[in-house]
C-alpha cells in the first residue's frame, strides 16, 4: 500500500479528514487490537510507540525496538509492522516534504541521520525523555488543533525541530559506543544526490543523471535502479525527480526566483520540460503552484 495523500491515511484508518492536507497527528491507543501492515508514502512520519509485542520492519531490516521507543522515516521508506500490540499511549506525526518548502527545516531536515535506513535501532527513550518528547508533541496538538493562522505553521515546525534535535541527542547518548554500519543503498543513493545538488552550480554541470550517480556508487545504472526499487518502491530516476521537484517548490515559495529561473538554477537547460515533470509530480504547474504559495 501506498499513501499519497493524508485523506487516504483517515479514510484507511476511518477517521475524519485531517486538519491540514500537508501535516496530521494521531495517537494510538494501547485498547486497539493487534495490527498489522506494510506501507510506503509520501511523509516524513515520527513515532513514539510502547510495544508490548510484535516486529517493525524498516527496509528490508528488522527494526529493534523496546518499550518506548520512536523511530523517524522519509518519503518512499517501506515499514512493515506485524502482530504489533501497545503497551501505551503513543503517537505518530506525518507532514509532507511540502510542510516544510521555504521554511529553512526543508533544508535543515536532511542533517538528521536517523531518517536513514543504517540506522535500523529504534530511539530508546527514558522516562524523562518520554516527557520531553510529549511535552512537545502536545504543543504541536494545541497549535494543530485551535484554529490556525499565519503562525501556526512556523511554530508548529519550530515544535517540530525541537523534538528533532533532543532526538539527535537521545541518539548520540545511545550510539555512544556502537559504531554504525555502512547503510543500505537508499542512504547512499540519499547522500549522493544530496550532495550532488548542496555543491550548486547546477546550472553549469546540468541536472544530476542516473549514469552520474550509478557509477559514483561503482555500479551500472540499471543495477541501481533495481536495488532501489526494492528497497524503496521508486526507480532511480523517480527518486531524482521527486528530489528536484521538491527544491524547485522550496525555490518557488521565495519571491525572489520566477519559474524560469527556478528551472535553471536546478540545472534545466529547457523550462518547458521543467514545468512538465512539475506538473507531472504535482499535478498543477509550477506557475499555478507559485501562485497559490503567493497568496
Amino acid at each position: 500500500m501506498h499513501f499519497k495523500s493524508l485523506s487516504d491515511v483517515h479514510a484507511c484508518n476511518k477517521y475524519p479528514g485531517p486538519e491540514n492536507p500537508l501535516l496530521t497527528l494521531f495517537t494510538c491507543n494501547p485498547l486497539r487490537n493487534v495490527f498489522s501492515y506494510e506501507v510506503t508514502t509520501d511523509f516524513y512520519i515520527i513515532a513514539l510507540k510502547q510495544l508490548r509485542s510484535g516486529e517493525i520492519r524498516y527496509g528490508r531490516t528488522r527494526y529493534d525496538h523496546q518499550s518506548g521507543s520512536m523511530y523517524f522515516l522519509k518519503p518512499q521508506q517501506a515499514i512493515q509492522l506485524k502482530d504489533i500490540a501497545l503497551e501505551s499511549d503513543g503517537f505518530e506525526i506525518w507532514f509532507h516534504a511540502d510542510y516544510l518548502s521555504g521554511h529553512s527545516l526543508h533544508t535543515a531536515i536532511k542533517k538528521y541521520s536517523y531518517f536513514n535506513y543504517e540506522l535500523n535501532e529504534a530511539l530508546h527513550v527514558s522516562p524523562k525523555e518520554q516527557q520531553i518528547i510529549w511535552e512537545l508533541f502536545r504543543k504541536i496538538e494545541t497549535e494543530y488543533t485551535n484554529n490556525q493562522d499565519e503562525f501556526t505553521r512556523d511554530i508548529i515546525l519550530g515544535h517540530i525541530e525541537s523534538m528533532l534535535n533532543y532526538s539527535q541527542r537521545f541518539y548520540k547518548r545511545q550510539f555512544l559506543n556502537r559504531t554504525i554500519g555502512s547503510g543500505t543503498t537508499a542512504t547512499k543513493f540519499n547522500a549522493i544526490l544530496s550532495a550532488y545538488l548542496e555543491e550548486g552550480s547546477l546550472s553549469e554541470r546540468g541536472l544530476p543523471t542516473v549514469a552520474k550517480l550509478a557509477a559514483e556508487l561503482n555500479m551500472s545504472a540499471r543495477y541501481l535502479s533495481d536495488l532501489l526499487k526494492q528497497e524503496t518502491g521508486k526507480t532511480a530516476l523517480e527518486l531524482i525527480h521527486i528530489t528536484l521537484v521538491s527544491e524547485a517548490k522550496n525555490l518557488l515559495n521565495s519571491e525572489d526566483y520566477t519559474v524560469s529561473e527556478a528551472a535553471y538554477r536546478l540545472g534545466f537547460d529547457n523550462p518547458p520540460y521543467f514545468s512538465r515533470l512539475f506538473k507531472k509530480q504535482t499535478g498543477i504547474s509550477p506557475n499555478q503552484y507559485k501562485k497559490h504559495q503567493l497568496n
